[in-house]
């Protein structure tokens, strides 16, 4: 008997509630960790978020055909793929196979008849090597969001908020944030690339950045991170555009420094503002000096700092710029906005990374207080 794949994941793709159910409840019974979607674009973010080892996916879905997620899928994805339809031809279950589909039931199907199924795709495994592959991109993607910051920190007057979602299992961005004595220490980093290579990257820089905390002037520990880092850049072929600031909370100041970022933002009352850029990628020109910049918070402002994958869904930075801005006066909660910002580019659609970070000084309430 085929051992109960205790620990994997599985997600179902069905527009229909009770199907979906069933699925879901027969699917776990075999000890996976399932993630239910209604729509075809749900279950591609599902797949990309979390992963999977099994994907149910119905043919006909509310918003994309079965075989267009088909397709979809297995652009990033070599999960086990059964195709759950009432389509009853030849042709279709033919072409979902070519697609990569693993097997086909139609509906309607038993409880017992799913689980076979189940069991016969688990014993035909992938090949060793992509078993391997598979794992150890599973574990990496399960390490590089272990160090994106879990929770927001407290800091009195402020909301601060920040999310990432790599257009693959791993990506090259991240973002990084603890107190200070003063404040607020805050990073967004995007390394060249995608996948594995630039993970590693990204890694590596946001452990030098945390190395040099403790330096009181903040321009002269950037300085001295980047010529940390730049040598290992110039080897690997690679280069990082970061943003790097402090908060002064009693002062509602930020200073900063961008690397070839380009996209640190202060929104305000009325509109958005980019940030002026105080030199080239970190590992592009060997030897820079970075110069720093410095603005003020008044309450109600936000530093907004984006991810270059944001463009994809804009003719031009700066409608890029107004869109963002629009979404920071439309959500008062950073988290929110940051989701928000994240939703301007389709998931399905995504060519790169998705990073947004916000933090913003709370109005002041009638009487002065915050």
């Amino acid at each position: 008997m085929t051992p109960s794949p205790q620990g994997r994941r599985a997600v179902v793709i069905e527009d229909h509630d009770d199907i979906r159910n069933l699925l879901a409840q027969t699917i776990g019974m075999r000890g996976f960790t399932v993630t239910t979607a209604a729509t075809g674009l749900d279950g591609l973010e599902a797949v990309r978020r979390d992963g999977a080892d099994l994907i149910t996916l119905d043919l006909n879905l509310p918003d994309l055909d079965g075989m267009e997620i088909c397709r979809r899928v297995r652009e990033f994805s070599d999960a086990y793929l059964l195709m759950v339809t009432a389509r009853p031809g030849e042709i279709d279950r033919l072409r979902g196979l070519e697609l990569g589909a693993d097997d086909y039931i139609s509906k309607p199907f038993s409880p017992r008849e799913l689980q076979a199924r189940i069991e016969a795709m688990f014993r035909r495994p992938r090949a060793r090597a992509e078993q391997a592959d598979a794992e150890e991109l599973r574990r990496a993607a399960e390490v590089q969001r272990s160090l994106l910051p879990a929770t927001a920190p407290a800091v009195p007057g402020y909301d601060v908020g920040g999310l990432c979602r790599p257009s693959r299992s791993v990506g090259g961005d991240f973002f990084d944030w603890y107190a200070t004595g003063d404040g607020l220490q805050v990073s967004l980093a995007d390394a060249m690339g995608k996948g594995m290579g630039a993970a590693l990257i990204a890694a590596t820089v946001r452990a030098v950045l945390r190395s040099a905390a403790g330096q009181p002037d903040m321009a002269q520990a950037f300085r001295d991170t980047c010529r940390h880092l730049e040598n290992d850049l110039v080897h690997s072929g690679s280069f990082v555009t970061l943003f790097h600031a402090r908060l002064d909370t009693a002062r509602g100041t930020v200073d900063y420094v961008d690397a070839g970022h380009g996209l640190g933002l202060h929104v305000h009352a009325g509109g958005a503002d980019r940030l002026p850029s105080g030199g080239p990628p970190v590992g592009a020109v060997p030897d820079t000096e970075w110069a720093s910049g410095s603005l003020r918070l008044a309450p109600g402002d936000a530093l907004v700092v984006v991810s270059d994958g944001l463009l994809d869904a804009f003719e031009d930075v700066e409608e890029a710029v107004r869109a963002v801005a629009a979404v920071v006066a439309e959500h008062p909660g950073s988290r929110e906005a940051c989701q928000a910002i994240l939703d301007l580019v389709p998931s399905d659609a995504a060519a790169d990374d998705v990073t947004a970070v916000l933090v913003r000084r709370r109005p002041t309430a009638p009487g002065g207080a915050l």
